[in-house]
């Protein structure tokens, strides 16, 4: 049979364990938002406490006329008792029943408009904040259904906080796919309201693209960043700390896409800003994410100079327990291990889990639980393998399986499958792989090149059981994927091609093997040349499986430079 290619040795292959530092980039998030792994968000720009009208009866008349819900004077009330109750946090249970008797009441009493829309919007935040998210989504839809946003800008501005409150929501429920098109339905109404070149359109452009950034579609992010940036440049004065943001969330896409040189660009003009505001915490946090830039591009010397800054800042001003402290200890642990100075690495390892292993007040168990799952993959390149999973199984134990942490769970489950699929233990890693998948598929993450690379593995762990047909579907829906989302040569899309191959060929479908050889061949001397050892591989493995289909090489005409080097 064919031999089998792991994406996870290809040269440029995306890795599986989470690649996307949660505490690099500094974009804080709502503390009823969980984030996925890879990066905190700030809170929507959806919610306000909507203003209600005093109502002019007593308690007692209120009280007395409250067994008839068409009273045009219980709603208001009750929304104002909603809120104050909500606000006090004494008793939640009663708030709800406020809220949604409020609602009720301004159903019958006025029908559908601004005042019900309203309502429903505090009746759903309740339901949040008592994690009943699932209820939350059937009233947020009918808080939209019942305004026209072509009413006026109150109506408008009310709808689109609705559909941004909804968008919210379906992210905590780990719903990627639907949160980002209810924010989307948001931010054209938005526009339409006030304008492209409102500072607000601005604010909801960034969040737009911090929710692409989550779905790994880089494109998509950019371009909505760049209107951002833009905006804020039109509208803020030079160098604004608006502006500064937007290019640290450029830099964070631009490291995503492979384009570093250009995220080093975006983060020292940001750097610059910050300096000018006095924000020294913010410029050790970028000085963090500048060497995270200056290790992709194996410059390590400096990245270890700008980790070495920021933690002299991060010490004088939070003390050695701060949690960014152990994120840095973390950094230099893994490029000492890239300049082979394995002592070092080890000590700044230990250093890191002496502050996870003993967090202060306020760390969120996100944090370091995606702090141990980064030190984990130091160890395990330090082959020492039980220590890394020990670190990923206290990872695991901190993180609640609730659908908002189920794509970092997933993250967690892939890294051990790809750990135990190392040590030859097939069957532990593809549970791992067959339940990191069941999640990311429920949290409508199945179309990512992150998933993709997973359904891979646990193919490579299917064939490694003699589940071959089992393989096969999973390579073909990982080729279908990494198609789609990264091109036909990329360097993950052959891997699955070779792959698919290899099964074909075990199964007796020779020709069919035959044909995605030919097609790999083909990519492989366009891009590479044909005197490339990578090309010569796969001809001998192309000429085997012809030999066996009983014919020769169907190929079309090329031209001398692109057989020698087409890349030139």
């Amino acid at each position: 049979m064919l031999g089998l290619v792991s994406a996870k040795t290809t040269p440029n292959a995306t890795p599986l364990h989470n690649s996307f530092r949660q505490n690099d980039n500094h974009i804080h998030k709502n503390g009823n938002k969980t984030p996925s792994p890879l990066l905190k968000r700030t809170p929507s720009p959806s919610f306000s406490k909507p203003k209600t009208k005093p109502s002019k009866k007593t308690l007692q008349e209120l009280r007395i006329d409250e067994s008839s819900l068409d009273n045009p004077d219980l709603g208001p009330f009750l929304l104002k008792l909603a809120i104050d109750t909500m606000a006090s946090g004494d008793n939640q249970n009663k708030a709800l029943d406020y809220a949604t008797r409020a609602s009720i009441s301004f159903e019958i009493s006025s029908g559908p408009g601004l005042d019900l829309a309203m309502s429903l919007q505090v009746e759903a935040a309740i339901y949040c904040s008592r994690g009943r998210l699932e209820n939350a989504i059937p009233v947020l839809e009918r808080s939209i259904e019942v305004l026209d946003h072509k009413s006026g800008s109150d109506h408008a501005m009310a709808k689109f906080s609705g559909f941004m409150q909804l968008g919210d929501t379906y992210s905590m429920l780990g719903r990627v796919d639907r949160s980002i098109s209810s924010y989307e339905s948001g931010l054209k109404i938005q526009i339409e309201t006030l304008g492209d070149l409102d500072p607000r359109v601005a604010e909801s452009c960034r969040y737009l693209a911090e929710a692409y950034v989550q779905a790994m579609q880089f494109d998509e992010a950019e371009k909505l960043c760049q209107k951002s940036l833009e905006i804020h440049r039109e509208q803020n004065a030079p160098a604004s700390i608006e502006e500064a943001g937007d290019r640290r969330l450029m830099a964070l896409i631009y490291e995503a896409k492979g384009e570093y040189e250009c995220a080093l660009e975006e983060l020292v003009l940001a750097s610059m800003v910050m300096i000018a505001a006095g924000q020294e915490n913010e410029v050790a946090a970028i000085d963090v994410s500048i060497g995270n830039i200056y290790v992709f591009l194996c410059r390590f010397d400096e990245a270890i100079f700008s980790y070495q800054k920021a933690l002299t800042v991060f010490k004088s001003t939070r003390g050695d327990e701060y949690s960014p402290v152990a994120s840095v200890y973390t950094r230099l642990a893994e490029v000492y291990y890239k300049t082979g100075k394995l002592r070092e690495s080890k000590s700044y390892c230990e250093n890191a889990l002496r502050i996870f292993s003993k967090p202060v007040t306020g760390i969120a168990t996100e944090e370091i639980a995606s702090g141990l799952a980064e030190i984990s993959a130091i160890y395990e390149a330090l082959n020492e393998h039980g220590e890394a999973l020990k670190l990923l199984y206290m990872a695991m134990k901190l993180l609640k399986d609730t659908p908002g942490q189920r794509s970092m769970i997933a993250g967690i489950e892939a890294q051990m499958g790809l750990m135990f699929y190392k040590v030859g233990k097939y069957g532990e890693a593809r549970s791992s792989f067959e339940n990191a998948v069941a999640k990311l598929r429920a949290s409508g993450d199945a179309k990512s090149v992150f998933f993709g690379i997973l359904l891979n593995q646990l193919g490579l762990a299917s064939v490694q059981l003699y589940r071959i047909h089992e393989a096969v579907e999973l390579f073909e829906e990982a080729r279908e994927i990494l198609e789609q989302e990264c091109g036909s040569c990329h360097s993950d899309t052959l891997g699955v091609y070779s792959n698919l191959a290899a099964t074909y060929d075990a199964l007796g479908r020779v020709e069919d093997a035959a044909v995605i050889l030919e097609y790999i061949l083909k990519l492989r001397e366009e891009k590479l040349g044909t005197a490339n050892p990578e090309v010569a591989d796969e001809k001998k493995r192309l000429a085997v499986l012809l030999k066996e289909a009983g014919r020769a090489r169907i190929r079309k005409g090329n031209s001398l430079v692109n057989l020698l080097d087409s890349s030139s």
